[in-house]
């Protein structure tokens, strides 16, 4: 590729136009560029440029004169970048895509650093030696040490000093309740957890060092199939306010595997996983424990997230995927981030209350599910986006329900018929045929559970274990209820209340607390759910249904327990906390739990 040309920029800007004074978005990737075929002199002609991409180049500098005053959003990934000094020129710039750049080294100065760092060495020492070593061998490029350089590689430095748990300044003693005061504390409820502070949010995640290696404790009666052993890898602090290492209050609630890109081989698997808490949604390389992306909304505090991947068509006509995540919280709206690209693309105004879960349909990629406080269930077509990569959403149905919903499940054997919805009041199931004359409909059937009471019918977990047995949990204290679709559907006839067909309980903590959502693993049989003391219970259903006879009676055993393993944070280890969700990639190589003191915890097959 040579020089930048002004037809080449009208051609690829948008909105098109035949003046470069109009373009408000260029998209120069993948042209093979070099730092040299930047001509400000030309460039400085987009007197209007809001948003550029130079992705996928070979530039190793940017100039110091583009003049792009109006410039908000830079995609620089994937280049040979050695440089930041020239950023800033860009005075509005309001999001920065630098991944992929391998001379940008402070990361990799800190991971050497780290790697020579004895036990012996006072923590603040060490801290204050690293930002001065920072500062002196981090390489710049090929421009001239500048203050500004300097003082943003002593900012970068500095974040990831504050990030693994430590600060260059002296921090206070950090003092965690008592597990029986802590035990006595009320648990709060998505949408009572608004944070009122518009504070920026530090993109390095924290990383804790598990103390030892901690093994699950098998509980299991049935020896003959050794429980998988899972290890902790990875402890990160990403979601915490103003990058405060002391944040161990921020609530996660909810994380998502990405689908696999080799969707229908076998064997196909992901280790992206996308957490939600506080008023940011990060997307984390579970093997390396590294945050790959990062999308914040000032007050807004984040409750779901849901992935998709969309087959779009390109300028230039090729087919591409995409893979999109909805997240959605206490605001009411659903964001549709694309995130390779690093910033939301769409925006749905969903609900006039918060939402409190959300999923995409599994059969049918652009439909997305919505539950509010509002006590309604909209199913949406979210579209595929334009060449602009804007969506053009439209509504389909709308679910009323009799009580907050908290979990959503399309019925695993019938997706595109049924949708089953936990909520405050119990769980209840709808008709979501979509060749029905009706748009507004009202709940079908409630099911019922034997022997619970009227102050126990909340539902806040729901999954389907395979194509017939759900998973349930919040109607019974201490136990998780397995119960058969098929079999409960069966006995309906026109009822509008069913007893669910039991299949087997499932021993769980005795809390009184809820809002513990559980997960399912399909193609393992698992079933996964944490509880107020940090752990993990792990359930091999396949065993425990083959098991004859199956007594009713006896709830079963967790096939293992993995006990919260105490990581380390300022100095001391935080023994308690509550692991509010977890889920498993489908084929349970990774587990990622999150809690209410803003930490995600990995764990990894071993």
């Amino acid at each position: 590729m040579g020089p930048l040309s002004a037809r080449l920029l009208m051609q690829r800007g948008r909105p098109k136009s035949d003046r470069l004074g109009k373009i408000r978005s260029l998209d120069l990737s993948g042209l093979k560029l070099l730092s040299e075929h930047l001509d400000p002199k030309l460039l400085s002609r987009l007197t209007q440029l809001q948003e550029l991409d130079l992705s996928n180049n070979q530039l190793e500098t940017l100039p110091a004169n583009l003049g792009l005053s109006h410039l908000r959003i830079l995609r620089c990934a994937n280049n040979q970048l050695g440089d930041v000094t020239t950023l800033c020129q860009f005075p509005q710039l309001e999001e920065l895509s630098l991944e992929g750049n391998p001379f940008l080294t402070v990361t990799a100065h800190w991971e050497k650093f780290m790697a020579t760092l004895s036990p012996e060495e006072e923590a603040e020492k060490a801290q204050e030696d690293f930002v001065r070593s920072a500062i002196r061998d981090v390489r710049y490029g090929p421009e001239s040490l500048s203050e500004f350089t300097q003082w943003r590689v002593r900012m970068i430095s500095e974040e990831l000093v504050a990030s693994s748990g430590i600060q260059v300044h002296e921090a206070d003693s950090l003092e965690r309740p008592s597990k029986a005061t802590a035990a006595q504390e009320p648990r709060a409820k998505p949408g009572a957890l608004k944070r009122p502070d518009d504070v920026p949010l530090n993109l390095s995640p924290n990383k804790r060092v598990c103390t030892a290696p901690v093994e699950g404790s098998p509980v299991g009666s049935d020896d003959s199939q050794p429980a998988p052993k899972l290890e902790p890898l990875h402890f990160l602090q990403c979601h915490s306010k103003n990058n405060s290492p002391r944040d161990l209050e921020t609530q996660l609630w909810a994380c998502a595997f990405e689908p696999a890109w080799e969707e229908g081989h076998v064997g196909a698997t992901s280790q992206t996983v996308a957490t939600c808490g506080g008023e940011a949604v990060c997307v984390i390389d579970c093997q390396t424990g590294i945050v790959l992306h990062k999308y914040k909304a000032p007050g807004e505090e984040f409750f779901s997230v849901a992935w998709t991947a969309l087959m779009v068509v390109t300028q230039a006509g090729h087919k591409k995927r995409w893979s999109v995540l909805a997240a959605a919280g206490l605001r009411g709206l659903v964001r549709l981030l694309h995130v390779r690209a690093g910033f939301c693309c769409g925006v749905i105004r969903a609900h006039k209350k918060a939402i409190a879960t959300l999923c995409f349909s599994p059969t049918h990629e652009t439909h997305l599910f919505t539950a509010s406080y509002d006590k309604r269930i909209i199913l949406w077509d979210i579209g595929v986006p334009n060449h602009d990569y804007e969506f053009q959403a439209s509504q389909l149905l709308t679910l009323d329900t009799t009580s907050i919903p908290l979990r959503l499940c399309p019925v695993a054997s019938c997706p595109d018929a049924y949708l089953l919805a936990g909520c405050e009041g119990g769980c209840c199931c709808w008709d979501v045929r979509l060749d029905q004359p009706q748009k507004r409909r009202v709940c079908d059937v409630e099911f019922v559970f034997e022997g619970s009471e009227a102050s126990r019918r909340r539902v806040d977990g729901l999954a389907f274990v395979n194509d017939d047995v759900v998973a349930s949990k919040g109607n019974g204290l201490g136990t998780i209820c397995l119960w058969s679709w098929s079999q409960t559907w069966l006995g309906r006839g026109s009822q509008s209340t069913v007893a669910v067909v039991v299949l087997a309980r499932l021993q769980w903590s005795h809390t009184e607390l809820a809002y513990f959502s559980l997960s399912a693993c399909p193609d393992e049989g698992i079933v996964l759910c944490g509880d107020e003391e940090g752990n993990v219970w792990v359930y091999d259903i396949k065993r425990i249904l083959t098991q004859q006879p199956l007594p009713l009676a006896a709830p079963q055993a967790p096939t293992q327990i993995l006990k919260w393993p105490q990581p380390r944070a300022l100095g001391q280890a935080v023994t308690k906390t509550m692991v509010n969700t977890v889920v498993a990639n489908p084929t349970f190589t990774y587990l990622t739990a999150l809690t209410d003191s803003n930490i995600v915890a990995i764990w990894r097959k071993h």
